[in-house]
């Protein structure tokens, strides 16, 4: 791991959810209740206060400036502030992502396509 970029569980910490009913949406560790368990909240991606697992989530780089157990009005402000959806569209993360999904919607004529095309970048 590079020096600096360590990603701890701490208040403000923008976090993807990677299972559960809210899988693949940005959240924002709101407050912790216990060693497995957080408050999370999503005001700009459509996700509802609520406790979520620790083993569901995975720790972003971004972070935000806010107090334990702030009201929704501060969290989405900060959001909105530190411009964290423009920064996680813009992450390699957030671009595999997208890579991974639009290939797994691609017809079988696209596959065919792409096949032909890396034919003549290869040539």
């Amino acid at each position: 791991m590079v020096l600096g970029q360590e990603r701890y569980v701490e208040i403000g910490r923008v976090a993807y959810i990677a299972y559960g009913e809210d899988k693949g949406k940005l959240c924002v560790i709101v407050d912790v209740i216990d060693q497995n368990r957080v408050l999370v909240e999503g005001p700009c991606t459509n996700v509802a206060r609520k406790q979520i697992n620790l083993k569901a989530i995975q720790l972003t780089q971004f972070r935000l400036q806010i107090p334990a157990s702030c009201r929704q009005k501060i969290v989405r402000k900060n959001w909105e502030a530190e411009k964290i959806t423009e920064k996680w569209n813009n992450s390699t993360w957030a671009k595999k992502i997208a890579a991974r999904e639009k290939r797994a919607t691609l017809t079988d004529f696209d596959r065919f396509k792409l096949m032909k095309a890396k034919q003549a970048v290869s040539i």
